[in-house]
C-alpha cells in the first residue's frame, strides 16, 4: 500500500505506508512509553531477586544430585549460591571464549580450582547468562579451554590428555576445530610461566573433564571412572533460556544476577542471602531504601570488625597484598598504599616514641580508584625502587626467623596494589623468592630502558614473559587478584621503559 503526498514543488509522490503513519503521533509516543514501562517493570528488582531465588533452587538440586561442592564463577555466580554452600570462587571470563577471541588467560590461572578438585574429587562451577543464549561463553568455551591446557600441563606425559570437550549443542564443529588449533600455543604460554606442576599433579587422580548442565538438560550421566579416573568439572548454567522478549516469561528474568551494578543499588549476594525473606517481601517502591540501609549497616559492621587479612605471596616471605583495611602499623615494616588515605591512617606511622614497636615506613601513592587510578599509577610506580632499595638493603627488623613484612594495599586489594607489588617482585626478588639487591634504578631516570627490554647487571632481563611469571606468583597465592589491563600497562611502562 502506497501513501500519496505532495512535495514543496507541488509534485505528487508516493511512498510505502509505515507503521508510524498508521498511528497518530501522540498515540505512537504513548505506545512507545507503554512498552518501555512494561519492560522496566519486568526487569524490576523484585523480579530479579525472585528469578535469582528460583535459579538458586535449581543449583541446589544439582549439588545434591552430584554430591560435589559449588564454586561461583564471579561475579555473577555468587548470586545463586547461599554463602554457607559456596566452597570457592572461579574467575573465568566470557571474553576469553568469544568467537575468534579464544584464549587461555595467564592473568587468571584459577589454580585454586585444582586444590578444590583434589580435595573433593570434582566441583560444580556456577554461572548464568542473559536472554538470547543457552550457556555463557565462560562455561561453554573458557572453562573447557582451561581444562584442556591444565590436562596437557599435568598429564601429557601419562597419555591422559582428554583433548578439548565442549558442548556439542553450543559449539559447532568448525569452532571446536579452530579452538583446538590454538591449544598448543596456549599450553606453551602456560609452560613459560614455570608453574609448580609437579606438586599439583601429585594431588590429582586424573585429568579434568568438563560436563554441561542446564535447566533443559539437568542431569547428564557421568561416565564410569573404572578404566580411567578423572575429575568431573560440572559447568552449571543456572537460568533457563528465555525465547522472545522479557515480557514473555511471566516476570522471570534469564541471568537476573548478571550486570548487577546496573540494578542492585549496592546490594551484594552476601546481603541478599542474609536478608532474603525481608527483601523478597518488600514492595518495589520500598526496595531501594531498604537496600541502602542494609548496605550502610554492612559498611558499619566492616569498620567495627577485625581488619581483613593480607595475603602472603610465596615463594617470598616478605611481600603481602591486601585492602586498605589491612593496614596496621604494629604488623608491617613497610606499607605501600595506592590510594588516597585518611589522616587517621597516616597517623599510625607517626608514633616513633614507643621503642618496643617496629618503625614502619609508608610510601603513599595518591591515585584514585578505577581506570583513572590505573593510569595515574604510571606516574607513581617509579617511586618504588628508590623507596624500597634502602629498606631492603639494611633493616634491623629483618631476620630469618622474622622476615621483613611489606604490605601493598589499595581499596580492593585486587588491582592497584597488585600492580605495585608486581613491580617490587620483578625488581627485588629472584626466581626462588629471595631478595636481591640493586645499585641500579635508584631514581626515575635510571629505571628507563630501550627496545622494550631491560638487562640487569647480573644478567637478569625483565621483559613481558618475566613479568608474567611474577604475576603468576600473585595469581596462584591470591586468586581474586584482578589487575586491570591499564594497571598491567602501567607496570610494563615502569619496568620496560617509557
Amino acid at each position: 500500500m502506497l501513501l500519496q503526498s505532495s512535495n514543496a514543488d507541488g509534485a505528487t509522490t508516493y511512498s510505502p505506508t509505515s507503521t508510524a503513519s498508521l498511528v497518530f503521533p501522540l498515540a505512537s509516543q504513548n505506545f512507545s512509553k507503554t512498552l518501555s514501562a512494561l519492560k522496566q517493570s519486568t526487569l524490576s528488582i523484585t523480579n530479579r531477586l525472585s528469578s535469582i531465588h528460583q535459579d538458586a533452587l535449581f543449583v541446589q538440586q544439582i549439588a545434591d544430585h552430584y554430591k560435589l561442592p559449588l564454586v561461583a564463577n564471579e561475579r555473577c555466580g555468587s548470586w545463586y549460591i547461599p554463602p554457607e554452600s559456596k566452597v570457592g570462587s572461579a574467575y573465568f571470563k566470557s571474553t576469553d571464549g568469544h568467537q575468534g577471541q579464544w584464549s587461555f588467560s595467564t592473568r587468571r590461572l584459577n589454580l585454586q580450582i585444582l586444590e578444590l578438585v583434589a580435595d573433593h574429587e570434582g566441583c560444580i562451577i556456577v554461572d548464568s547468562t542473559r536472554r538470547g543464549k543457552s550457556m555463557p561463553d565462560a562455561l561453554s568455551k573458557t572453562v573447557p579451554i582451561w581444562c584442556a591446557v591444565m590436562n596437557r600441563l599435568l598429564f601429557d606425559d601419562d597419555g591422559h590428555d582428554d583433548g578439548l570437550n565442549t558442548p556439542m549443542t553450543v559449539v559447532s564443529r568448525s569452532e571446536q576445530s579452530q579452538i583446538e588449533s590454538r591449544l598448543n600455543a596456549f599450553v606453551l604460554d602456560a609452560k613459560r610461566l614455570q608453574l609448580d606442576t609437579a606438586s599439583l599433579r601429585q594431588r590429582l587422580l586424573g585429568p579434568l573433564r568438563p560436563f554441561y548442565v542446564t535447566p533443559d538438560y539437568p542431569f547428564p550421566d557421568l561416565p564410569s571412572q573404572a578404566e580411567q579416573p578423572y575429575h568431573p568439572i560440572i559447568c552449571l548454567t543456572t537460568s533457563r533460556r528465555v525465547h522472545g522478549t522479557e515480557n514473555s516469561e511471566r516476570n522471570y528474568i534469564q541471568g537476573a544476577g548478571d550486570d548487577s551494578e546496573s540494578w542492585s543499588h549496592g546490594l551484594t549476594p552476601e546481603l541478599f542471602w542474609r536478608h532474603k525473606d525481608n527483601l523478597m517481601s518488600t514492595t518495589e517502591a520500598q526496595l531501594p531504601s531498604l537496600i541502602a540501609s542494609l548496605v550502610n549497616s554492612l559498611e558499619d559492621a566492616r569498620m567495627q570488625s577485625e581488619s581483613p587479612a593480607a595475603t602472603l605471596i610465596p615463594p617470598t616471605s616478605s611481600i603481602y597484598i591486601g585492602s586498605i583495611g589491612s593496614i596496621d602499623s604494629d604488623t608491617w615494616d613497610v606499607v605501600v598504599c595506592c590510594n588516597r588515605i585518611t589522616p587517621s591512617v597516616v597517623s599510625q606511622f607517626k608514633d616513633q616514641n614507643d621503642s618496643t614497636k617496629r618503625k614502619p615506613r609508608l610510601l603513599h601513592l595518591p591515585v584514585p580508584q578505577g581506570k583513572l587510578g590505573s593510569r595515574a599509577l604510571r606516574t607513581q610506580l617509579h617511586l618504588l625502587a628508590p623507596f624500597l632499595q634502602p629498606v631492603l638493603r639494611t633493616n634491623p627488623n629483618d631476620t630469618p626467623a622474622e622476615p621483613l613484612k611489606i604490605l601493598f594495599t589499595c581499596p580492593s586489594g585486587t588491582d592497584l596494589a597488585v600492580g605495585a607489588a608486581l613491580v617490587a617482585l620483578c625488581l627485588f626478588f629472584d626466581d626462588d623468592g629471595n631478595r636481591r639487591h640493586y645499585s641500579k634504578f635508584a631514581n626515575k631516570h635510571e629505571a628507563r630502558q630501550t627496545h622494550g627490554k631491560k638487562s640487569e647487571g647480573n644478567g637478569i632481563t625483565i621483559d613481558k614473559l618475566f613479568i608474567k611469571r611474577r604475576l603468576a606468583w600473585i595469581s596462584t597465592a591470591k586468586p581474586d587478584a584482578r589487575p586491570s589491563r591499564e594497571t598491567l600497562q602501567a607496570v610494563n611502562t615502569c619496568l620496560m621503559g617509557r
